[in-house]
């Protein structure tokens, strides 16, 4: 594993579990095992190793939701939460700490954003066999808030978000 990903990878758990608020740059080079030189050589500033983490995360989160349906769209978010555990958006919650005013960040969440919105309208549009924005807004609403929900509730909200996405689906099927 190349620094770049190492400390990428190792930022990412920290930001994840304590915030980026709350994440130093010394536990950042204690948890990547490198000196402060080295992290600053590989990581530019603090935000541009979150903007690096937030674009990493978007990566593999994107990959997950290559589905066709809206049931495999909240199985894919089921099967995350599995593995990536229960802590809410780390998009949303890092734009809150910084207010959005972190160009880096505020720049790397709203693509994200822009192309899970874009994603889940996709979805929507090959499961009901015609595009529905109105719905399509609805099933990122239950997404968004079954992501956020699992904190606090756990994982279960999501199969009860998948439960209400199926009820919506089938009635724009009527």
């Amino acid at each position: 594993m190349d620094m770049t990903t190492k400390l990428t990878a190792a930022a990412e758990r920290l930001f994840d579990r304590h915030g980026y608020m709350a994440t130093g740059m010394d536990r950042l080079t204690e948890a990547a095992g490198m000196s402060s030189r080295t992290l600053y050589k590989n990581a530019g500033s603090k935000a541009a190793l979150m903007a690096r983490v937030l674009t990493e995360r978007d990566r593999r989160f994107m990959a997950r939701l290559e589905v066709r349906t809206v049931d495999a769209l909240f199985a894919a978010l089921e099967d995350w939460v599995r593995v990536e555990g229960c802590r809410g958006c780390l998009f949303l919650r890092s734009r809150a700490e910084t207010g959005g005013d972190t160009p880096e960040i505020a720049e790397a969440v709203a693509a994200h954003k822009e192309a899970f919105h874009r994603r889940v309208g996709e979805v929507v549009a090959t499961d009901l066999g015609r595009e529905d924005p109105a719905l399509a807004e609805q099933v990122l609403v239950l997404f968004e808030g079954a992501t956020h929900a699992a904190v606090y509730r756990g994982a279960q909200t999501v199969s009860a978000a998948k439960a209400a996405a199926a009820i919506l689906l089938e009635r724009a099927r009527s």
